[in-house]
C-alpha cells in the first residue's frame, strides 16, 4: 500500500510577519473554509492590540508564553479495565500539548460575543499570558480531573 501524505511539521512554513512556525500553525488552527488571510489579518491584528497593551514585552514572546501556559502537563484518558471504564491520568506527547492549548485558546476567544475576533483573540491571549482566563481554567480543570484519578494510574501501559 503507498505512503499517504499526511500534512506535518517538515512541510509547515513560517508565517511572513513574525517568521514563526508557531504563529503560523495557530493560524491554520484559527482558519476557517480555507481563508488564510482573513485568518492572518484577525493573527496580526490581535498582535498589534496585544502590542499596544503590553509595551515592556514584544507581542510574539506574549503569544508563546501565553500557548506555554495553556499546555497541558497530564490528561486523563478512558481505558477498560475488566468490564469497567476507568479515567486513566497520563502524560501529553508535545503535539498534543500544543494542539489543546491552541484548542483551548480559540474556544474561548470564539465563546465571547459582541467583539471583533481579534479583540477577543487578543484578550484571551493575553489572560493566558498572566495565567488567568476561560483557557486558564480548562487547563486547571483537566489537572484536577487527573489529580481525582491518581489512584487508577497504575492502568497506564
Amino acid at each position: 500500500m503507498a505512503k499517504r501524505f499526511v500534512a506535518s511539521a517538515q512541510f509547515l512554513k513560517p508565517d511572513p510577519k513574525f517568521n514563526s512556525k508557531l504563529v503560523s500553525k495557530f493560524i491554520n488552527c484559527l482558519m476557517w473554509d480555507g481563508k488564510k488571510s482573513i485568518a492572518q489579518r484577525v493573527m496580526y491584528d490581535a498582535m498589534d492590540v496585544i502590542a499596544k497593551r503590553i509595551k515592556d514585552v514584544p507581542p510574539l514572546d506574549v503569544f508563546q508564553t501565553a500557548v506555554n501556559n495553556v499546555k497541558p502537563l497530564i490528561e486523563v484518558r478512558s481505558r477498560r479495565v475488566g468490564g469497567a471504564s476507568y479515567q486513566v491520568p497520563m502524560q501529553v506527547n508535545a503535539n498534543r500539548q500544543r494542539a489543546l492549548a491552541f484548542r483551548w485558546i480559540l474556544a474561548a476567544a470564539r465563546s465571547k460575543k459582541g467583539k471583533p475576533m481579534f479583540i477577543r483573540l487578543a484578550e484571551e491571549l493575553i489572560a493566558a499570558y498572566k495565567e488567568e482566563g476561560a483557557a486558564m481554567t480548562t487547563r486547571e480543570n483537566v489537572h484536577r480531573m487527573a489529580e481525582a484519578n491518581k489512584a487508577f494510574a497504575h492502568f497506564a501501559w
